[in-house]
This record gives C-alpha cells, structure tokens and sequence, in this order.
C-alpha cells in the first residue's frame, strides 16, 4: 500500500486527476469507478478542468458506480446514479452510454447485485476505483465487519453512517434509506487500482486503522492492504494520527518519477 500525504483536499485531487489523466493516455476506454459524497469533488473538478483544457482526452473513458441506494427512483436527485451524472460523466462530455450502475429500484434487488457484479466482469474490470472512508472505516457501504470476500450486494445502513449522509436529505434522517447496493470489498479488490482519497481531521482515526492496524473486517478499509496497487491519498489533517508519516512523506519525496501514482 502506498500512502502520500498532500497539503490539502485540493491538490489531492489534482494529484488523483493527474494519475486518471495517465491512465487514460494509456488506455482511452479504461472503465473508471467513480465514489459519491462531498469527499471525491475535487477530483472530478481537476479532472474535468483538465478535460475542458484539452490536456486529457476522456471522449472513450467508461464510468462505473460503487454503489447505489436501494428504493430511491433513478431520477431522485440523491440517487447516486443522478449524483454521478450531475457530478462526473456531464462535467466530462461523456453520454449515459458510457455509465453503468446497479439498479437500486428493481423489484428484485438480488438479481440487480448479481447482474452489476457479472457486469463489471463482462466490462473487463474496473481499472481504477475511487474510494472515500467512513469515519467508522467503511469503504463503499461494506460496514463493519463485512466479510472481506463480499461481492456486490444489499447492505443495511449504520445509524452512523444515515446520519453523516442526512446532510445530503436536508439533514433530515428519515429520508436517508435504509438500504443500499454495494460492490463487495472482493469486488473492490478486483479492480486494478484502488485509490482511497480521504481529507479532515475526522477520518484521522480511520485512515491510522486501514493503513498501520491489522487486517480485520471491524475496519473494512484495511483490507487494501491485500491489495498489490492500492493507493492511500490523505491531507495533513486526515493524516494526523499516522505513527509512520514521516516515513511515508519520505518515500514520496524519493519515488521515481517513472512510478506514477
């Protein structure tokens, strides 16, 4: 696992737009994962700036979601279909063609998680998945103590993790679903790099308990550390319980430019 320590949200995502802009010079039609929440903006910012600019080309990119809640209509404007493409694929120039999602008002929302788990195969893979943390380490909307082989599936809220995304409902908790459509974390370590951007004092403790506690699914972030080319991007603040940053700073600050993020 590799953790860079960034000044601030801001040039987190410009770092993390810069390593999507890479990857799609090398692969035009590479499928991105895309994450939600107020956390991941700076990077589709950067990167749509960057877009816009002419100095990364996404016309081919592919964008998949992480997750969906189960019960909203697909046109509800905190669906995290309409979220995605309000907040990436518009921003890029991209069509609804080029989007993929689970559907989280199907009638039978189990099949709905087998056939977006069986998609994304038959797409070739995620190539690069974006990742926030919860401040209870949940990464999608795998809970604590998700099974750390889970694929996609139905996952009942934490009362925590309603009431962080109230914000979203008008700080009203009784709008917030209870359930949602999650890829698994087996999922989320299939994809072939999964980069975590984490920003603020609150997730402090989180990002210390995926990066140096164990392996365990109470935190189910730490299981990017199985991962061969995970990428952990936190500013100071949300770095700030990390007993080895001086060392991670220090191996940044020595990587070979060749590596890319």
């Amino acid at each position: 696992m590799e953790v860079v320590i960034v000044p601030d949200a801001k040039a987190g995502g410009e770092l993390i737009a810069e390593a999507i802009g890479a990857l799609l010079s090398r692969k035009p039609d590479a499928l991105l994962g895309v994450a939600t929440g107020s956390t991941p903006l700076p990077i589709y910012q950067a990167l749509a700036a960057e877009v816009r600019s002419g100095a990364v080309d996404a016309s081919r990119a592919r964008i998949c979601q992480l997750d969906e809640y189960v019960g909203l209509p697909a046109g509800h404007p905190e669906s995290y279909r309409s979220v995605v493409l309000r907040e990436v694929v518009e921003p890029l120039g991209l069509s609804e063609a080029s989007f993929m999602g689970p559907d989280g008002s199907a009638e039978d929302v189990r099949a709905a998680c087998l056939a977006y788990d069986s998609a994304l195969a038959e797409a070739g893979g995620v190539d690069l998945q974006l990742l926030g943390i919860g401040t209870d380490g949940h990464i999608g909307f795998n809970e604590p103590c998700s099974s750390l082989a889970s694929r996609t599936r139905i996952k009942t809220l934490t009362e925590q993790t309603r009431i962080d995304n109230a914000r979203f409902f008008d700080n009203d908790i009784s709008q917030v679903p209870h359930h949602v459509i999650t890829q698994g974390i087996g999922t989320i370590l299939e994809s072939r790099h999964p980069i975590l951007l984490a920003t603020g004092e609150g997730k402090a403790d989180a990002v210390a308990l995926t990066v140096e506690g164990p392996v365990a699914s109470v935190v189910p972030a730490s299981a990017l550390q199985l991962h061969p080319h995970a990428t952990v991007v936190v500013d100071e603040a949300a770095a700030s319980k990390l007993k080895l940053a001086d060392y991670f700073r220090a191996t940044y600050a020595a990587k070979p430019s060749w590596q890319g993020l």
